[in-house]
């Protein structure tokens, strides 16, 4: 998979060297159930077409942008985290857009005409939601026609799961108030954290929501060990592993959250670690 940097200054170079090619849309983080459903749906679309498969994202999240960095948003996962899960989905380009108060302010169909038909954009496959354009003025229902009819248009419905729409903001939600063990039904998979052990702190990597404080059933991993036991963050987001971590182990380390544990379970295992 090639990864794609494409701002202002190198637009048209990559224009020029442009391929037709079915592309997915949104900003894809965490890469839930919901954005796996949209890349895969646009995966069958090029198969179909026999092109080959692209994804675009953008580089900073449209919200911090567009309030001027006053609202900040906790993501699910760093961009090297986004490359590799892409490239499991089977993704042939990746291209990660600059998003800048300039395109921010694009018309939807300087949108259309700039960032997609010109990118070579046969085929585009978004969620029923993706909006585009200054304002957010732009939806799939007028990309046809934005696009001058050069564009042929895959609207993936709602994917939904314990009554509401899976989203980003609905999965930090529930890592933000503790509830991890409900995340396996949105993500598919357990909620992982990376961090960097260097024999006395447990430090989280940039770009991953921590949990609420809270102690945690969880398995600690690196590429030659796996450690089973609880972890504790604290009101000041420090983060302390209930068994020893040995030091051969320092360097990265992945957090594996099961479950919140209650205050009667804590009793119980401080119980029977004092007995």
């Amino acid at each position: 998979m090639e990864t794609i940097h494409i701002n202002q200054g190198n637009l048209h170079n990559w224009q020029k060297r442009s391929v037709p090619t079915v592309m997915a849309l949104g900003y894809f983080d965490g890469l839930h159930k919901g954005h796996c459903h949209v890349i895969k749906t646009a995966s069958l679309k090029a198969k179909e077409h026999g092109l080959p498969l692209s994804v675009m994202s953008f580089s900073t999240h449209p919200k911090i942008v567009l309030s001027n960095g006053k609202e900040q948003v906790h993501h699910l996962m760093p961009l090297s985290q986004k490359v590799e899960k892409l490239k499991t989905l089977g993704v042939d380009n990746f291209c990660l857009v600059e998003f800048n108060k300039e395109f921010a302010s694009l018309s939807p169909e300087r949108f259309a005409e700039q960032y997609l038909v010109n990118l070579g954009v046969v085929h585009a496959v978004a969620g029923f939601d993706f909006s585009y354009g200054s304002f957010g003025a732009g939806n799939l229902d007028r990309l046809k026609q934005d696009s001058k009819g050069k564009i042929e248009v895959t609207k993936v419905q709602k994917i939904s799961c314990r009554g509401e729409k899976i989203s980003s903001t609905c999965i930090r939600k529930r890592i933000l108030a503790g509830n991890v063990e409900e995340l396996p039904d949105f993500l598919d998979h357990l909620y992982e954290v990376k961090c960097n052990w260097n024999g006395f702190l447990l430090q989280p990597q940039p770009h991953y929501t921590i949990p609420a404080p809270g102690i945690y059933e969880v398995t600690l991993k690196s590429r030659f060990k796996e450690l089973i036991g609880q972890l504790y963050v604290t009101e000041d987001g420090f983060l302390e592993f209930s068994r020893n971590i040995p030091n051969h182990l320092k360097g990265t380390l992945t957090i594996v959250w099961k479950k919140r544990l209650s205050a009667i379970t804590v009793l119980k295992l401080e119980k029977v670690m004092s007995n």
